[in-house]
């Protein structure tokens, strides 16, 4: 009988999923290591080499640390609920005009859900996995907080996370740094995991051509979007892009297109075809609308609340107040906000907590961020 009860805990065979387990090992849980097989690199069309969470290097690398500590190991192949969600999902915006953000999707949506269905199969109380990232329970509600590692916490990333599935969570390298988990790792003699090279492509996009992706995903794509116009703000027609689901909302390199000064993507007009450039000036929004809710920290925020709030991963978030109203969150920034892309994940935090998250719906610029309501929506 183990010490604290049995645990499933998710491995991608990166050297922080692994630490994972091994902490959890050493603390007395009963270990039950799953990698999960989200994606076929044969199936992409891309052509750099197979590396990443889903590559057999990566599969034997888990299993290898679970035979070490004398756990068992298992593969969960959940490509084709990977596929039907987070792939159509990822075309589906692009083609919408929107920029997804399929890590998060992931996150919340297929890999939780797909850990908990097996580790009541396994007779698993809880799971783990190794994000940079804290739980903590205040008022009968379980919250993600910041991990201590500033420049790698993932908390922005758990937005999504419900309830349930955050009160069967257990997230041991929250209070860590990197440089920490290496060390633990080389005196437990995990040498390859520390030299292993880490990956932040789209799983799905191995050779980080989004563009080509789509372009094989989609047939006849190319053909039906190519020869629309670039535009400036006013609407002059500034010349032919390759179609508007190519470009996303702060793009700069890649236009093909010289305008005599630093041009970026401000606008995705979907029903004209048209990209809008625009100077970085032109980027700045002080509000936006965030639907598609997930509140931690409060069941409902009743009152305009005072957060700091992210609109992208690496994003140091830029004060704001929000109100709710239904499904929907209106933030105010104290002060501009540049490049905010619809379909890219917009997450609340006070402090270290997460207040909750949502996706991106419209971004806004008004003279005055003294009421709520939005002007000149784009």
């Amino acid at each position: 009988m183990s010490k604290h009860g049995r645990i499933l805990v998710a491995m991608s065979g990166g050297i922080d999923s692994s630490v994972a387990a091994v902490m959890l090992h050493e603390q007395g849980y009963e270990v039950v290591g799953m990698t999960m097989k989200t994606w076929d690199y044969a199936s992409s069309g891309g052509t750099k080499k197979e590396t990443g969470c889903c590559s057999l290097d990566s599969i034997n690398d888990a299993r290898n640390v679970a035979v070490q500590l004398g756990f068992p190991h298992y593969i969960l192949d959940i490509r084709e609920e990977f596929g039907d969600y987070v792939i159509n999902h990822f075309t589906g915006e692009y083609l919408e005009g929107r920029t997804p953000n399929p890590c998060v999707l992931c996150n919340t949506h297929i890999k939780w859900d797909a850990l908990l269905r097996r580790a009541d199969k396994l007779d698993c109380e809880f799971i783990a996995t190794g994000h940079y990232a804290n739980i903590r329970e205040e008022n009968e509600r379980f919250v993600i907080s910041k991990g201590v590692d500033t420049w790698k916490d993932q908390s922005y990333v758990l937005w999504g996370v419900s309830q349930e599935s955050l009160s069967r969570t257990k997230l041991p390298l929250g209070h860590l740094t990197k440089s920490t988990i290496r060390e633990m790792a080389t005196e437990r003699g995990f040498m390859d995991l520390v030299n292993k090279s880490e990956s932040y492509e789209i799983c799905f996009v191995p050779d980080n051509d989004y563009r080509g992706f789509l372009k094989r995903r989609v047939e006849g794509l190319e053909e039906s979007v190519r020869g629309g116009n670039f535009v400036d703000i006013n609407g002059k027609v500034l010349g032919k892009h390759e179609g508007y689901p190519f470009y996303t909302i702060g793009q700069r390199k890649g236009l093909g297109i010289a305008l005599g000064f630093p041009a970026f993507v401000t606008e995705i007009r979907k029903e004209t075809n048209e990209v809008v450039l625009g100077r970085d000036v032109d980027l700045e929004r002080n509000g936006m609308i965030v639907g598609q809710l997930n509140l931690q920290k409060y069941a409902q925020i009743e009152q305009p609340l005072e957060s700091v709030t992210k609109v992208r991963y690496k994003d140091a978030g830029t004060p704001a107040v929000i109100s709710q109203e239904g499904g929907k969150i209106t933030a105010l920034f104290h002060e501009p906000v540049s490049g905010i892309a619809p379909g890219q994940a917009a997450v609340f935090y006070e402090g270290n907590d997460v207040v909750g998250g949502g996706w991106i719906m419209k971004s806004f610029k008004q003279e005055s961020t003294s009421g709520i309501h939005a002007l000149n929506l784009v």
